[in-house]
């Protein structure tokens, strides 16, 4: 019940924010939605978009699921939800950016990584579902077989990032907006420990911090 009482007195809070201090932003939202970025990101408590990004109501176009992931455009996977929400974002909405974010720590991807699902807890559907990730297990597997586990899922949690990444290709309707230069693909990777956003580079194949440590330093000297 205290959990609910404060989120309550949030709700309080964000209501006097936006429905009286800045009650023009909603108004305009009344009238329909522009946002200019979808990002899928995981289901876990501890990785708010909206938050990370400071972005306003409006902002973002999101889709959340177990450990942010991407079903091809067409397979065995039954994830319509996913795929029509991709589909409202870009045909309807027209974003501009789609940011597939992944995080340090992921629940899903610990489950993949464990054999496609945690049987002791008798999961009926994080198995099949983190199975679209696969090819990112076998790559680590096939890659690091020697590395601790906390290293190889890390690893797993960005490669799954790059498999999410390329089912979005396989969407006919994206490409073709990323043909025409309407519509860029971003890979993000969320460090909870240090608080580093990482962003894959095509050129690097790596992932690269997309800010300095400069603000997380100035924070830990204050």
């Amino acid at each position: 019940m205290k959990d609910i009482a404060r989120f309550i007195a949030g709700f309080e809070r964000f209501q006097a924010k936006y429905f009286h201090d800045e009650r023009g932003l909603f108004s305009r939202l009344s009238r329909g939605q522009q946002p200019r970025a979808l990002v899928i990101s995981c289901c876990d408590a501890r990785v708010d978009p909206a938050m990370l990004t400071g972005a306003d109501p409006g902002d973002l176009f999101v889709v959340r699921n177990v450990a942010n992931l991407v079903p091809p455009y067409r397979d065995e996977s039954e994830a319509p939800g996913v795929r029509s929400a991709i589909e409202f974002a870009v045909k309807t909405l027209e974003v501009e950016h789609i940011i597939v974010l992944g995080h340090t720590s992921c629940g899903g991807i610990a489950a993949l990584m464990a054999g496609e699902g945690i049987t002791e807890h008798k999961y009926e559907f994080i198995g099949p579902w983190v199975s679209i990730a696969k090819r990112a297990r076998e790559k680590v597997l096939r890659e690091l077989p020697q590395k601790p586990p906390e290293l190889q899922a890390r690893a797993c949690e960005q490669a799954a990032i790059l498999v999410s990444l390329d089912n979005l290709l396989s969407f006919p309707w994206i490409r073709e907006r990323i043909d025409s230069n309407a519509l860029e693909l971003h890979g993000w990777h969320f460090d909870i420990d240090s608080g580093d956003l990482l962003a894959y580079s095509a050129e690097t194949a790596t992932f690269e911090p997309l800010v300095s440590g400069t603000a997380t330093e100035a924070g830990a000297n204050t």
